[in-house]
């Protein structure tokens, strides 16, 4: 039972990593103009990706020191997702 739990929340933290670098992309992407903001599909998956990990990562920006037009924050969040799978699966 225990071991299901573990593989379920490794598994989530694994499409959480794939969405969180998708959406880091996307925002390169707008930011050096290889998409046009106005691309409908581009912008509301950017859209979407940014209202799900916006709470997550406004904590982490306020901690971090302002470093410019650079976010650092995305992966601070991938290294904490990294660390809670590790653990997770020496938990194991």
């Amino acid at each position: 039972m225990v071991q299901a739990l573990i593989d379920i929340l490794s598994k989530v933290i694994e499409v959480a990593n794939m969405l969180l670098i998708v959406w880091f992309l996307i925002s390169l992407a707008f930011a050096f103009n290889v998409i046009s903001p106005r691309n409908q599909f581009a912008f509301a998956v950017h859209d979407a990706l940014s209202r799900l990990f916006e709470p997550v990562l406004r904590p982490i920006r306020k901690l971090m020191p302002n470093t410019g037009a650079i976010d650092f924050s995305p992966m601070v969040f991938i290294l904490i997702l990294w660390t809670v799978s590790r653990l997770l699966q020496t938990a194991a």
